[in-house]
């Protein structure tokens, strides 16, 4: 049976690491979500 629980994480400045990400994965995580308020347009 398919999960139906979405998990939705931010990805910003804290999580921004590729094993970071891996590590959200692997705990779950369905859905990335970048958060762009925390850099500038050159960023």
């Amino acid at each position: 049976m398919a999960r139906r629980t979405k998990i939705i994480a931010t990805i910003g400045p804290a999580s921004e690491s590729e094993a970071m990400i891996k590590d959200l994965a692997e705990a779950g995580m369905n859905v990335a979500r970048i958060g762009l308020a925390h850099g500038t347009l050159d960023e």
